[in-house]
C-alpha cells in the first residue's frame, strides 16, 4: 500500500481521540507555535487564505478567528476522519461561515493557479508522500508576492534536549497514545516521521528549487518545531 493510504487510514484510525492527545502530548506549547505562525499568515486585509492538511482545523479555525473582515479560509485534508470533526469545532467558534472544507490532496491542489493569498501547512507536510510536490503545489496556488507558511515539529540539536525528547516521543508517546487511541503504531509512526524530516537548511533548500524565494525558518521551544516561510 502507497505511503499516502497507509497515513490516511491511520488519521481516520486515530482522528476520534487525536484533538485530546494532541494537546495533553505537547503540553499545549502547540498553541503557542501556531500563534507565531499566525502573525506571518493574517495581515488584517481580506485575504485568501488555504490551510493544507488541516486535520482537526485548530490552525484552520485559529486563522479565521484571527483575519481580516471578509477573509476566506479553505481547509483540505486527506483524511475524512480528521475533516469530519472540524465543522462542529468552527462551528463552536463561531467562525464556520468563514471557512470552506474540502477533502483533497496536498501533492495535487484541486484549485486554479495564484488561487490564494497565503498557504499554510501546520504539522502536516512531514506525512507528505513526495514533499517537493506538495511545495510545488503550494507554490502554484499562490498568487505572486502570496506566502507559504509552513510549522513542522523537528529533532532538538542540544544533546540534553535531545535526550529528553527520545525518551518522551520514543517511549512515552507510543505507550500513552496507543493506550488512549487504541492505535500504538500510529504514534510509532509519528515520532518517526518527525526524525525522517528533512534538517531545517536542508527543507529550506528543497523550498527554494521549488521555486520560493525569501525563504527562511525560525526555532521555537529548544528545536521542538521550526516555522519555514517562503515568497512566491
Amino acid at each position: 500500500m502507497p505511503k499516502k493510504e497507509k497515513v490516511r487510514e491511520m488519521f481516520d484510525s486515530i482522528a476520534p481521540s487525536y484533538d485530546k492527545l494532541n494537546h495533553v502530548l505537547s503540553m499545549n506549547v502547540d498553541k503557542l507555535w501556531r500563534r507565531h505562525a499566525l502573525k506571518e499568515i493574517v495581515d488584517g486585509t481580506s485575504q485568501r487564505i488555504l490551510d493544507v492538511a488541516c486535520g482537526t482545523g485548530d490552525s484552520t479555525i485559529s486563522i479565521a478567528k484571527a483575519a481580516g473582515e471578509g477573509t476566506t479560509v479553505t481547509g483540505v485534508d486527506i483524511s475524512e476522519g480528521m475533516m469530519a470533526l472540524v465543522r462542529g469545532k468552527a462551528e463552536k467558534a463561531g467562525v464556520a461561515g468563514r471557512i470552506d472544507l474540502k477533502v483533497a490532496d496536498g501533492e495535487a491542489l484541486p484549485y486554479g493557479d495564484g488561487a490564494f493569498d497565503r498557504v499554510t501547512c501546520a504539522f502536516g507536510i512531514r506525512n507528505f508522500e513526495h514533499k517537493e510536490k506538495g511545495l510545488a503545489e503550494f507554490l502554484r496556488v499562490l498568487k505572486p508576492g502570496g506566502k507559504a507558511v509552513i510549522l513542522e515539529l523537528s529533532v532538538p540539536q542540544n544533546r540534553v534536549v535531545r535526550w529528553a525528547y527520545d525518551l518522551y516521543f520514543t517511549h512515552l508517546l507510543p505507550a500513552i497514545g496507543g493506550a488512549v487511541s487504541g492505535d500504538k503504531s500510529a504514534y510509532r509512526y509519528l515520532p518517526a516521521s518527525v526524525h525522517n524530516f528533512p534538517a531545517p537548511k536542508d527543507f529550506c533548500r528543497m523550498m527554494e528549487q521549488a521555486g520560493f524565494t525569501a525563504v527562511r525558518f525560525r526555532t521555537f521551544t529548544f528545536g521542538l518545531c521550526r516555522m519555514f516561510v517562503g515568497v512566491r
